[in-house]
């Protein structure tokens, strides 16, 4: 099918159906081979003419939010947030609605009606939770689809109100996530795929330290360069 993220290219994924017999250590080990989940299926791109898609994660152990970091954390220190289980609601639909429309009107998910949305939150064959942040009078402002292995968090998807966009919650959601996973010892969290040449997944390299998947396996990224 068309690529969502590259004008002109042709997506192709390699994925296999996570089933409950199992599911957990092929979730874990396919996860740390730079494989998303949605729903039972997990997934990765195999495009025959292009390999922009690079399975990346933050090394949550050693990272230190910078200035600009602690100053999303600080606009967002009211915020209350915690993991729920996961099952959707119209209230979180309405947010993920909202997104879609503002941030990704031309994407496919952007079309997505609430079963549509249910399923996505619901269906899953894995140890999977609902992150959703909240301000102190109870208003929902954002959420997101996580899932834990051993040793990491693996960022699903997130979606946040678009009207409160002041607050970089796109930022917050993934800083809250990193000071979780290293506070509870976790060694990383998996953002999904950089994509170079995508404004919309660029923005995945300002985490330090982060890591992506090469051919020789997990390697420190410096902003320059790729083996």
């Amino acid at each position: 099918m068309p690529c969502p993220y590259l004008t002109g290219q042709t997506e192709r994924n390699i994925f296999t159906e996570l089933k409950q017999i199992n599911s957990k250590n092929h979730h874990e080990t396919l996860t740390r081979s730079g494989f998303r989940r949605s729903q039972k299926i997990i997934y990765r791109p195999s495009c025959p003419t292009c390999s922009s898609c690079v399975p990346i994660r933050i090394v949550a152990k050693q990272f230190s939010a910078n200035r600009s970091e602690r100053r999303i954390i600080k606009r967002n220190n009211e915020l209350n947030v915690k993991f729920i289980e996961p099952i959707a609601t119209k209230e979180h639909y309405h947010i993920f609605n909202s997104y879609q429309k503002i941030r990704h009107k031309e994407g496919e998910m952007a079309s997505m009606k609430y079963q549509d949305f249910k399923d996505m939150v619901e269906i899953s064959d894995v140890d999977t939770k609902l992150l959703e942040f909240r301000t102190e009078l109870g208003i929902l402002v954002a959420g997101c689809i996580v899932d834990r292995i051993s040793d990491a968090y693996s960022a699903v998807y997130s979606y946040y109100d678009p009207k409160e966009q002041n607050r970089s919650l796109g930022n917050f959601m993934i800083l809250w996530l990193t000071n979780e996973a290293s506070k509870i010892g976790l060694s990383y969290v998996y953002l999904g795929y950089w994509i170079k040449n995508c404004n919309k997944m660029a923005y995945k390299t300002r985490y330090k330290p982060i890591e992506i998947l090469g051919s020789t396996g997990w390697v420190n990224f410096d902003g320059n360069v790729f083996n």
